[in-house]
């Protein structure tokens, strides 16, 4: 297959311009293999284009520390532009999906990954089968068996209601809202969010199948207990109304990994506190880069 070149579309963290078509990169002036790659991952029946301005802040925080790095949104199969593929039921299945679309961009490993939710699993096990692929990751609002029960993993009653919702004859914009509601706590504007939503929801609709699939592939997963071996950030929200904040508590207390707390933001964290988020991603490096600690390395 022939390479696919990544869209240029600034030149700095202040002049960024997101546009709506996915996969999206925002890429530095100097060569990409000289700079660091970011790639984000969004979760269930969600696609990059849920993002809104969060990559744009989350650049600018990363270029103080990486100054040239770059970012490349993926969409998992069934979602965004790739709303017509059948989502795998496995999440190893997805993560050979991504690794497939860098590939057909040129993208060299390693990369760094920050994903939420589904798309945290996702990571997990790129960083765990392919180490050599993946130098750091961080993960919002995820959850992974063998380090949480159940039902706080997947609270059954609002992933029950996703589903209703993908089965009901709701119109966009009332299911988008209700979603919307459920996922979000702090939105000063969230008639524009909504807006933006049903228009995504029109133009790349996700099928119930594939939300079914989804779902399937998030309660399916198991990632393994040892530590990857790549570093890693949890980021949860106290507030978060789908996954049990106490298992990113889980995770990190069996992997060591750093946790930062939003006490009062929903499930969506990025959506709800963007900059809380690129700050801490922020944070994050600069302790590393402190630290002297190059890609990779724990401690």
């Amino acid at each position: 297959m022939s390479e696919q070149k990544l869209p240029e579309l600034a030149e700095s963290a202040d002049s960024l311009e997101l546009a709506d078509t996915v996969p999206l990169a925002l890429t530095p002036s100097e060569p990409a293999e000289a700079s660091a790659t970011w790639v984000l991952l969004r979760g269930l029946s969600r696609e990059s284009g849920h993002w809104g301005e969060f990559p744009r802040l989350l650049l600018r925080k990363i270029r103080e520390q990486q100054p040239g790095a770059q970012l490349i949104m993926l969409d998992l199969p069934g979602n965004g532009m790739l709303h017509r593929q059948s989502s795998p039921s496995e999440v190893p299945a997805m993560v050979e999906a991504c690794r497939a679309q860098l590939a057909r961009f040129g993208v060299q490993g390693p990369v760094h990954v920050l994903a939420m939710s589904l798309g945290a699993m996702v990571a997990s096990d790129w960083i765990g089968r392919y180490p050599s692929e993946v130098c750091a990751g961080v993960l919002i609002n995820t959850s992974l068996r063998p380090f949480s029960p159940f039902y706080r993993r997947l609270r059954p009653l609002n992933y029950m209601t996703l589903l209703m919702l993908s089965l009901s004859r709701l119109g966009y914009r009332q299911r988008e809202a209700k979603v919307l509601r459920m996922t979000t706590r702090l939105l000063k504007q969230p008639e524009e969010v909504l807006d933006h939503w049903v228009a995504l929801q029109r133009e790349r609709p996700v099928g119930v199948r594939n939300t079914v699939r989804q779902l399937l592939a998030a309660a399916r997963y198991e990632a393994s207990r040892r530590r990857p071996a790549a570093p890693i950030l949890l980021l949860c929200s106290k507030a978060d109304r789908l996954v049990d904040w106490r298992c990113s508590q889980a995770i990190s207390r069996a992997w060591g990994a750093p946790l930062r707390l939003h006490e009062h933001a929903g499930h969506d964290l990025p959506l709800d506190d963007g900059p809380w988020v690129a700050q801490a991603v922020g944070d994050w490096l600069k302790m590393r880069r402190m630290q002297g600690l190059d890609h990779g390395e724990w401690h």
